[in-house]
């Protein structure tokens, strides 16, 4: 895998697993059965965490470990469960650890089910400059900073709150090839009649939809301050209405739906996106262009999400979405985040939503995550 003439791309499932078998990803633990996904390896959370004063980044020629040795506060063992409270900045040594040749770097996100928790997740390793950015030929430790923002939740060794994608060189499409692509396979479908309006410019944009189901007024949902724990482990075993509350039609004001600040809001897109099987896609967490608020925790879409060959039908992309300080109006169609595609080095043996995969959001509309019955 460290051989230039590797094709240029997000490495696939194949791959990933020559990067552990060549040792360039190693870990704690004999990987899990699941762990490897169809262009990225979820990472497991380790045995030690530590409480901190504030999210720090360690900056160039120092490690985690020093500036824990300055800013931690207490730290936790994981080992039986340890339950991480709302409001707090954690650092979480992860079971993984990597030893990158010059040709690979990578980069973490978010998985779905954490940015649907309102849990800020990002990825630490020694040195960095960025959050969730691995330099080529980096050989050491990484890290988790969590910071749950509403709901305090339960975590335990192996707890998988983020995922990694290791790439070769730069895969990014630009904008002309992006409507190339868009043109030869739609990659986003509008829900009307309105494809044109389809917006490239750093990425495809992605607008947010406020108009219910023929048989619902519902159009979101926003997560109750004072809920219960949630156990990031256990799927299906809470009750929707003991942490969030319905958004609907009578909500808005004048078509439009007002965020409020310090809530969370869980929407959806107006498109119906899919990703083809010789690419990968990310949403871009955040963009000053298009409003004070975060429209997405930042997401990876694998190859496969949303297509129509694999039965997946129409489907949505999540919008995770929380105001900045003011209240904030967003309507119907408005651009609220981007996607940005990325060429595969090669196709992955399987795909999300494949038979036998695991696919908790193939053809999702407006979807809490998997822990709510």
């Amino acid at each position: 895998m460290s051989d230039s003439k590797q094709p240029i791309g997000v490495l696939s499932d194949a791959q990933l697993q020559d990067c552990l078998d060549a040792g360039y990803i190693s870990s704690l633990a004999p990987l899990d059965t699941d762990q490897i996904q169809p262009a990225s390896l979820d990472l497991r959370l380790g045995y030690r965490g530590w409480r901190v004063q504030a999210s720090f980044l360690p900056g160039h020629g120092q490690s985690v470990s020093d500036k824990l040795a300055k800013f931690a506060m207490h730290e936790i063992d994981l080992n039986g469960g340890a339950v991480l409270e709302k409001g707090c900045v954690y650092i979480v040594e992860l079971m993984e650890s990597l030893s990158l040749p010059e040709t690979l770097s990578a980069m973490a996100n978010p998985k779905s089910s954490t940015g649907r928790l309102d849990v800020f997740t990002r990825l630490i390793s020694d040195g960095a400059m960025e959050f969730e950015s691995v330099a080529a030929g980096y050989k050491g430790p990484i890290y988790a900073e969590i910071s749950p923002r509403t709901f305090s939740i339960l975590v335990r060794p192996k707890s998988r709150l983020s995922q990694l994608r290791v790439r070769q060189g730069d895969a990014r499409i630009d904008d002309a090839d992006l409507a190339k692509l868009q043109a030869k396979t739609p990659i986003i479908r509008a829900d009307t009649n309105q494809d044109s309006r389809i917006s490239f410019s750093d990425g495809v944009g992605l607008s947010v939809n406020l108009t219910p189901t023929a048989d619902s007024d519902l159009i979101g949902w926003r997560a109750r301050k004072h809920a219960g724990l949630v156990d990031v482990d256990k799927k299906a075993g809470l009750a929707i209405d003991r942490f969030w509350e319905p958004v609907r039609t009578a909500d808005l004001v004048g078509g439009g739906l007002v965020l409020n600040p310090d809530e969370f809001y869980i929407l959806a897109s107006r498109e119906f996106v899919s990703v083809p099987d010789d690419y990968a896609a990310e949403m871009r967490a955040y963009d000053t262009r298009v409003g004070e608020f975060r429209a997405h925790y930042a997401g990876f879409f694998d190859p496969g999400f949303g297509l129509d060959a694999l039965g997946a039908g129409a489907t949505r992309a999540v919008l995770e979405v929380r105001s900045h300080d003011v209240p904030f109006l967003i309507e119907q169609e408005q651009i609220v985040c981007r996607l940005v595609y990325e060429k595969m080095s090669a196709r992955p043996s399987h795909l999300y939503g494949a038979a036998g995969g695991t696919s908790n959001y193939q053809s999702q509309g407006l979807k809490l995550s998997k822990h709510f019955i």
